[in-house]
């Protein structure tokens, strides 16, 4: 922060005591696992790319391997398109020069049925509600659909590399800092919970996304979180009270979160 001292000093504080002694410091989310939501909402945000640099970095120095930082950025191309992915793939390349680091590329042979594989796995990710989303597109952008099943499912959630946690961290990173995406939003925090991901580690990473998306995304995104839980009968019980503070209901002090019986 030494860079801001002529300038904003007060700025770079804030970044140390906000951006680190607040959020990354939090309990719920491992260090890799909120790079990767860092990683999701600055390659989203699209004009970030010395943040980016540094966060790729510091993907590497927590654990992440260059193959898992590369995965995760050809991960967001059905969410942030391929020039943002481009774009974060050259800001890649340069943090791996600057290192050192040599990189194993994965590469998967093309072939098989790709409609049948990302079928498998669209309801693999998002269960039969997937399936029916595609399934509304077929009075007016049949092939949109398909490409959905192809592409983003058969092509790129079926690649090596990351497992189903670590690519909805990174969609989810995304979509928070879109910030106009709330039915896609819906449809993911809920393939976030169904592949594994607790209801406390969803809320966290919304939390995660705030330093580097604002306040006001993350709020939108937890009013999404909100009617999603609700609808699954998710509760939070006793504990941190993050999540009424951030969505505007009284403070009561929050915490873990818990499932409603019989609910799933």
């Amino acid at each position: 922060m030494e860079a801001l001292e002529d300038i904003a000093p007060d700025l770079g504080r804030f970044v140390v005591e906000f951006g680190y002694g607040d959020v990354h410091a939090r309990p719920g989310l491992d260090v890799r696992q909120r790079q990767l939501v860092s990683i999701g909402a600055l390659t989203a945000a699209g004009d970030t790319a010395p943040q980016l640099r540094f966060h790729i970095g510091a993907a590497l120095h927590v654990g992440l391997d260059a193959a898992q930082v590369v995965e995760a950025l050809i991960h967001l191309v059905p969410f942030a398109g391929f020039p943002r992915t481009l774009n974060a793939l050259a800001a890649a390349r340069t943090v791996f020069e600057e290192r050192g680091v040599r990189i194993e590329p994965i590469e998967v042979e093309p072939g098989g049925d790709r409609y049948a594989r990302g079928e498998d796995k669209l309801r693999e990710v998002d269960g039969e509600h997937g399936l029916e989303v595609i399934e509304s597109l077929n009075d007016v952008a049949p092939d949109l659909g398909r490409y959905i099943v192809e592409f983003a499912f058969g092509d790129v959630y079926s690649r090596p590399g990351l497992d189903l946690r670590q690519r909805q961290l990174v969609t989810l990173g995304g979509l928070i800092a879109f910030g106009d995406t709330a039915p896609q939003q819906r449809v993911h925090f809920n393939a976030a919970l169904r592949v594994g991901l607790s209801p406390r580690q969803v809320i966290e990473t919304v939390i995660q996304a705030v330093p580097y998306t604002g306040f006001p995304r993350a709020l939108n995104a937890v009013g999404v979180l909100r009617g999603v839980f609700e609808e699954r009968g998710i509760r939070p019980v006793c504990g941190t009270g993050t999540m009424e503070r951030m969505a505007g209901r009284p403070a009561h002090r929050l915490g873990p979160f818990a499932r409603a019986p019989g609910r799933g």
